[in-house]
C-alpha cells in the first residue's frame, strides 16, 4: 500500500498483477479540467484506488475519490462548499476493440502504451461527478416569482384567441 502523494504516472498493468493498493491526496490545483468548473482551486482531493486482476483475467483499477469544492452557488453567485465523490470500476484494456468485450460492470479504461497519467483518470470521474448546479441549501435568495394568487388572475383572464375560434364557428 502507498500512502502519501500520488505518483504522476504509473504503469496499471504492472500495479495489477501486483495488487497494489495507492491512496493519497492531490490539490485541486493539479486538475485543470476539474477547476475550470469550480470558483476557485482550494482544496484536495482524496483518492484510494486498488488496482488488481479479477476472476476472468481483467486487469481494473477500483476505488473512490472524494472531497469539498467550491461552485458558484446558481441563486446568489457567491462560492458554495460542494462535496464531490466519485467511484471507480475500470477494466483496463489495450484498444477500443478490447474495451468493447469487457463485461458491463467496468467502464473501459483504454491504456495503448505502457504508463498512463493518474491524475486525467481520477479527474475525469470526478467531473462526472458534480451536480449541474450548485446552490446554498440555506441561501437567503429569492427562488420564487409572483405568488398564487397573481397566477390565478392570469388563468381568469379570457384568451385572445378565442375570437378566432368564434370567427372559425360562423364560417361554418
Amino acid at each position: 500500500m502507498s500512502n502519501g502523494p500520488l505518483p504522476i504516472r504509473v504503469d496499471p498493468r504492472k500495479l495489477a498483477e501486483r495488487a497494489v493498493r495507492l491512496s493519497g491526496e492531490t490539490a485541486l490545483g493539479n486538475m485543470p479540467n476539474l477547476c475550470q468548473a469550480l470558483a476557485d482551486k482550494e482544496g484536495a482531493i482524496t483518492v484510494d484506488l486498488q488496482f488488481d486482476v479479477d476472476q476472468q483475467g481483467i486487469r481494473t483499477i477500483s476505488g473512490e475519490a472524494h472531497g469539498s469544492v467550491n461552485m458558484i452557488c446558481q441563486r446568489c453567485l457567491e462560492p458554495a462548499s460542494v462535496a464531490v465523490e466519485a467511484e471507480f470500476n475500470l477494466g483496463i484494456a489495450a484498444s477500443e476493440e478490447a474495451a468493447k468485450n469487457l463485461p458491463r460492470s467496468y467502464d473501459p479504461l483504454i491504456v495503448e502504451g505502457e504508463e498512463i497519467e493518474l491524475l486525467p483518470v481520477i479527474e475525469e470521474e470526478l467531473i462526472l461527478s458534480l451536480p449541474y448546479d450548485a446552490y446554498h441549501e440555506d441561501c437567503s435568495v429569492q427562488t420564487s416569482f409572483g405568488d398564487a394568487e397573481a397566477v390565478a388572475e392570469d388563468n381568469e383572464k379570457p384568451n385572445p384567441f378565442s375570437v378566432l375560434a368564434q370567427l372559425k364557428a360562423d364560417n361554418k
